[in-house]
């Protein structure tokens, strides 16, 4: 998890596109979300928004084992600096996959 969240950014996520979608509602605590076109959404947040931009990347292989992946692009509007931090907190945590 990061300690700092820039109105603007970019990550890669080991998720398939199916699954983002299934966990993007929990993700952003029931919030509306607009998917706008393939591969974005549009998250209303108390104040402003939070505007989503994935692409599927080519799987990641290490041996016999692949891992999917997503790139994605942050970018908040409106959003003070708190209520950004507190967001993507929530939201990474909610994302976690397994490890440890």
């Amino acid at each position: 998890m990061q300690s700092n969240y820039p109105a603007e950014f970019d990550r890669e996520q080991g998720f398939s596109e199916a699954d983002w979608l299934r966990c993007l509602p929990g993700a952003v605590r029931g919030a509306p979300i607009d998917l706008t076109s393939p591969g974005q959404a549009r998250v209303a947040l108390r104040e402003g928004t939070l505007t989503l931009c994935w692409q599927v990347l080519p799987p990641r292989q290490i041996g016999l084992v692949r891992f999917v992946r997503l790139a994605v692009h942050y970018h908040f509007d409106g959003v003070v600096d708190d209520e950004r931090q507190a967001f993507m907190k929530h939201f990474d945590l909610y994302m976690q996959r397994g490890g440890g």
